[in-house]
């Protein structure tokens, strides 16, 4: 163990007594709920797997850190909210940071340091992350499959773009004009199983700035069908995606799966056109009633590229806000489901959900800090980060029953990972001593059970 400088503070007139505050407490920590995500991460077998996905360059006889160390190190400590692998300089020698990769907590080596990981993100190539991409939507399915049986009647599929702003000399940032900025332009897609209100995150993947919003969706798609179908067999599939995907090649593709589709497309003088009856009743209705109004209806539609004509559903909307002018906003949605237009968008609607995971990427574990020169190092980032959002999504799962079954990712890191702990080690065991007047025992002890402690 390292030798440290006793730091300590004094408050004189604070409080009625003068309270001083040591900083001198061995062999502790305040990530004593990390134990969770190693307990999490072992049961998906998450890290093992992502680590067989990279090709090892060094010289073994002078690796000290393997690639499963180095990968759960930054997963985990990502988890954690530690986003930047500058902070590897203040957690390898934290007793749990080096206990949940299987050190001894005391005695152990140190972590990987910032140079470390930073070598290990740039070292990566193009097969390798293509291999991690692969085997994150592989375990995700898995880990469903198994969790349901292998039985489902209907899967959810969602795909959306997201804008990750850059800033300095980062390859393939380009400026995107939808989003008024210079940026990276990532691909998310989730998975939302039966009537489940959960969408599960299965891939990132980073893109250029100036792709389009439906660059390389087929692929993507192409992937986990041929995933869920090995899992769950011959299964309904549905597919929900936001303007810019509405290509007759995707389109196309879509029908040719025999899936079930709801695409999003952009309004055009054709569409308005036929939409103009059905506007012309929602001024009517808001003009009656004060409030902002909408009237379904539907049309057969075929742009000029498309192979034939498709169904296309129209919400013709009139907007009000008090103060302002009553605004037409007709929104149109290309399907081939069957059921009342009504019914079609609201199913639509639904996919507004996702938007919440990608806030949830975003502000929860900062997965927009690509700041690596490199795109590929920056691609690796993401699926990183991706694999921690997995982990903690299982979380969050684990703990349904409890106040925290809905919790956003910064709450169950700040109530379920950010525990004060001192470790103590004796002949027989590690005891992990935590504060006896925690408020959220009963989600912690819930998720700690379910991945395989015992009653004590």
């Amino acid at each position: 163990m390292t030798d440290s400088t006793t730091q300590t503070v004094l408050f004189p007139d604070l409080f009625s007594k003068p309270v001083v505050a040591a900083f001198d407490q061995d062999n502790s920590s305040s990530d004593g709920g990390a134990i969770l995500i190693k307990g999490i991460d072992s049961r998906l077998r998450l890290s093992e797997r992502l680590a067989t996905c990279i090709f090892d360059q060094r010289d073994p006889d002078m690796v000290e850190h393997t690639v499963h160390d180095l990968l759960r190190q930054r997963v985990y400590g990502l988890a954690c909210g530690y986003t930047d692998c500058n902070d590897a300089a203040h957690l390898r020698n934290d007793p749990i940071h080096k206990l949940v990769l299987d050190r001894d907590p005391i005695d152990g080596n140190p972590l990987g340091s910032q140079p470390t990981l930073s070598r290990f993100e740039n070292a990566a190539s193009r097969k390798d992350l293509f291999r991690l991409g692969a085997e994150l939507a592989e375990i995700v399915v898995d880990n469903h499959a198994r969790r349901l049986g292998g039985k489902a009647r209907l899967i959810t599929i969602d795909l959306d773009p997201t804008d990750d702003p850059t800033h300095g000399q980062q390859q393939l940032s380009f400026f995107n004009s939808h989003y008024d900025s210079w940026c990276y332009l990532p691909l998310v897609g989730t998975l939302q199983f039966n009537d489940e209100s959960e969408k599960y995150l299965f891939t990132i993947v980073l893109r250029p700035g100036n792709a389009t919003a439906g660059e390389g969706a087929i692929g993507i798609l192409r992937r986990i069908l041929a995933l869920l179908r090995h899992a769950f067999g011959d299964i309904r599939i549905r597919i929900r995606l936001d303007g810019g995907f509405a290509n007759p090649q995707l389109l196309d593709f879509l029908e040719e799966e025999g899936l079930e589709y709801l695409v999003a497309i952009a309004r055009n003088t054709r569409l308005e056109k036929r939409a103009r009856r059905l506007m012309g009743k929602a001024r009517m209705k808001s003009r009656s009633s004060g409030v902002t109004e909408h009237v379904f209806g539907e049309t057969l539609y075929a742009a000029r590229k498309w192979s034939h004509r498709r169904r296309v559903i129209i919400k013709a909307e009139v907007v009000r806000h008090p103060g302002r002018d009553p605004k037409n906003n007709p929104r149109f949605v290309v399907t081939n489901l069957p059921h009342k237009p009504v019914n079609v968008y609201q199913i639509y609607r639904d996919r507004g959900d996702t938007e919440n995971r990608i806030k949830e990427l975003h502000h929860g574990l900062q997965i927009d800090r690509t700041s690596c020169s490199s795109f590929w190092a920056n691609q690796f980032r993401v699926l990183l980060t991706a694999a921690a959002y997995v982990l903690m999504q299982e979380m969050r799962r684990l703990a349904a029953g409890t106040d925290l079954e809905a919790a956003q990712i910064s709450t169950l890191r700040e109530r379920l990972l950010k525990l004060g702990v001192w470790v103590k080690i004796t002949v027989r065991r590690i005891v992990l001593h935590l504060p006896s007047n925690y408020g959220w025992i009963k989600p912690w002890r819930r998720v700690a059970l379910a991945i395989g402690a015992s009653p004590g």
